[in-house]
C-alpha cells in the first residue's frame, strides 16, 4: 500500500481540523536488473472509466503540505482557479526585500546578493490559529509563516544560516512540526506550538555522514511517511529517519529522531560514467509500495525499498537504477499505474543524453529494460545547458512538461507522442501545476501563464497571464481561488480574483 494510504495513528491536532483521510493504494515491485537496451514498447492499457483520476493528498486535513502534495508528487492543490486574479498582497509588507549576501556556488565561490525566492520553492499552505497560512523559505536566509489572505506575518521568521531556496514539508499527520533544510549545511526538526517556531532536531550534511559529495544544501522537500521521514541531501546521501513524534506532559509536540539508515546516492559505475563527482541529490524524494525514488545530478535515478524500515528494521534495499545521462534535479513522479515520469537536464552533452531524451516514462517492473518511450528537449535555456529543471505534472491521460527553453509540452502518457507544444520566456525552471483543467507555469521574464487543457488534446488556448516582474523560478501553490509564489525581485505574492475571500 502506498504511504497515503497507510494506515495512521490518532493524534491530537490542536491547530487544524482533520476533515477526511484519503486513501489510495498502489502496485509491487521487482528487484534491481542490469541497465537497459531502450526499446520503447506499449504500456498496460489505462483504465479509461475515468479520463482524469484525480491526485489526493497525503496530509488528512485540508491543505498543501509538502512539494506536490503527496508521495507520488503528484498532488497540485485545490480550486478553484482565479479567472482574472490581480496582485492581492505582496509580502514583506512593508515594501523591503527578502535578500541576503550569499556565496554563487561551492565553497570559494564569489558572494553575490540573492533575492526572493528560488527553485523550487512551493510553498506549503496549511490551516492555522485563524485561517490558512502560506509557509516559504527565501533567500534572505529565513523561512516565512504568513496569513494567506494578508500576507501579514503570523509568526516570528525562521531564520537560519544561508538560502532557504528549497521546498519545506509541514507534518502531514497533524503534528504542529515543520522539517525545512537551508543552505547552512543543516536540515532542521521545527515546533510550531511555541510563541516562536523552535528548533527541535538538526542533521548536519557534514557530520551525518562518512563522506560527503559535492555540496551541502538540502533543496528537496522532505516525506514523512508513519513516524519516518525520508530525506535526501546536497551531500549526495540518503536518509531514513525515525521521528519517535509524540507530546510532552505540558502538551508541547516532541521528537526524538534517529538515523535508522542512510546511503549514498552514487555508484561506482556512475562515477565511472560521468567522469565527476557530481552526484548531490536535490529532488524531493517520491514513494510508491514502500519503494522511494530519486535522481542525483550524475543522472542516477535509484528506487529503494523501504519495507524493513517502516516494519521497524534498519536496512534499506535498492530495487531499481536506471542512468539518465546528465543531472536529473526534477522529483520523480508517479502516476497511478505504478509508472515513473523523469525530467533531466542536458548539460553534460553525452551520447546517453542524447539517446534517451530529457523526458523519460519508466516501468519500474521490468527494471532490465524499464524505457517506455522519452522526449527530447536538448535546447540550451539555462546557463549554458538545455534539458528540464521542472518537475512533470500529471493531469489524465496526459503529462506537462517544460523546458529550461521555455518550450511547454502536452504529452499523451500512453504513446508518449507530443499532442502540443508553446513557446515561453527562457530560462524557465519553475515546475507546472494543473488544478481543475488549468496549467499554470511561470517564466524567467516574470511571467505566470495560464492555459485552458480541460481538452488536453488540444493546443491549449490562455486563460490569462500576470507580469509579476521578476524571474519566477519557484513553484505556484494552488488553493481555494487563491495562487502563492515568490519572485528573484524579492517578493512573495498573493494572488487571486478582485473580491475573493482569503481561503478558509
Amino acid at each position: 500500500m502506498g504511504p497515503e494510504g497507510r494506515h495512521r495513528r490518532a493524534t491530537h491536532l490542536p491547530f487544524i481540523v482533520v476533515v477526511a483521510a484519503s486513501l489510495v493504494t498502489g502496485l509491487a515491485l521487482v528487484s534491481l536488473g542490469a541497465d537497459l537496451v531502450v526499446t520503447p514498447r506499449e504500456p498496460a492499457p489505462r483504465p479509461q472509466e475515468d479520463p482524469v483520476q484525480l491526485a489526493l493528498p497525503i496530509n488528512a486535513f485540508p491543505g498543501l503540505t509538502t512539494f506536490r502534495g503527496n508521495a507520488s508528487r503528484s498532488y497540485m492543490g485545490e480550486g478553484p482557479v482565479p479567472s482574472a486574479p490581480v496582485e492581492r498582497w505582496r509580502a514583506p509588507l512593508d515594501g523591503s526585500k527578502l535578500c541576503s549576501d550569499s556565496a554563487e556556488g561551492l565553497e570559494g565561490s564569489p558572494v553575490k546578493r540573492w533575492c526572493g525566492t528560488g527553485w523550487t520553492g512551493q510553498p506549503n499552505v496549511v490551516p492555522g490559529a485563524d485561517g490558512y497560512e502560506v509557509r516559504i523559505g527565501a533567500f534572505d536566509a529565513a523561512y516565512h509563516f504568513l496569513d494567506a489572505g494578508s500576507g501579514r506575518a503570523v509568526r516570528p521568521v525562521l531564520q537560519t544560516g544561508d538560502l532557504a531556496k528549497g521546498s519545506a514539508t509541514s507534518d502531514p499527520d497533524g503534528f504542529p512540526l515543520y522539517y525545512a533544510g537551508s543552505r547552512d549545511n543543516t536540515f532542521r526538526i521545527v515546533a510550531m506550538d511555541r510563541p516562536v517556531p523552535t528548533v527541535l532536531w538538526t542533521l548536519d550534511a557534514h557530520t551525518s555522514v562518512p563522506r560527503w559529495v559535492w555540496n551541502d544544501d538540502w533543496d528537496g522537500a522532505a516525506l514523512v511517511v508513519d513516524d519516518y521521514l525520508f530525506v535526501g541531501g546536497e551531500n549526495s546521501w540518503f536518509y531514513a529517519i525515525a521521528l519517535h513524534r509524540g507530546y510532552d506532559e505540558q502538551g508541547r509536540v516532541t521528537v526524538d529522531p534517529v538515523v535508522v539508515a542512510k546511503v549514498p546516492g552514487w555508484d561506482q559505475e556512475l562515477l565511472d560514467a560521468i567522469g565527476d563527482q557530481d552526484v548531490s541529490i536535490e529532488s524531493s524524494v517520491a514513494m510508491r509500495d514502500d519503494v522511494v525514488y530519486f535522481g542525483n545530478s550524475g543522472g542516477l535515478v535509484q528506487g529503494w525499498d523501504v519495507s524493513d524500515i517502516l516494519a521497524g528494521g534498519d536496512t534499506m534495499r535498492r530495487v531499481f537504477r536506471f542512468w539518465t545521462g546528465d543531472d536529473t534535479d526534477a522529483s520523480v513522479v508517479i502516476d497511478d499505474l505504478g509508472y515513473l515520469y523523469v525530467a533531466s537536464e542536458f548539460q553534460r552533452f553525452d551520447a546517453r543524453s542524447l539517446r534517451v531524451g530529457q523526458l523519460m516514462k519508466l516501468d519500474p517492473r521490468t527494471p532490465a529494460d524499464p524505457l517506455v518511450w522519452s522526449v527530447s528537449a536538448s535546447e540550451i535555456g539555462f546557463q549554458g545547458a538545455g534539458g528540464s529543471w521542472s518537475t512533470p505534472a500529471l493531469y489524465g491521460r496526459y503529462v506537462f512538461f517544460t523546458s529550461a527553453a521555455g518550450r511547454v509540452f502536452g504529452v499523451d502518457r500512453l504513446s508518449g507522442t507530443v499532442a502540443w507544444e508553446l513557446q515561453i520566456g527562457s530560462p524557465a525552471i519553475a515546475s507546472p501545476v494543473v488544478v481543475d483543467g488549468t496549467l499554470i507555469q511561470g517564466d524567467c521574464t516574470g511571467h505566470l501563464y495560464a492555459w485552458d487543457v480541460s481538452d488536453p488534446t488540444r493546443t491549449p488556448p490562455l486563460r490569462w497571464s500576470l507580469d509579476l516582474g521578476d524571474c519566477i523560478e519557484s513553484t505556484p501553490a494552488v488553493w481555494r481561488g487563491w495562487l502563492y509564489v515568490g519572485t528573484r525581485e524579492g517578493f512573495i505574492y498573493g494572488i487571486a480574483d478582485q473580491g475573493t475571500p482569503a481561503p478558509g
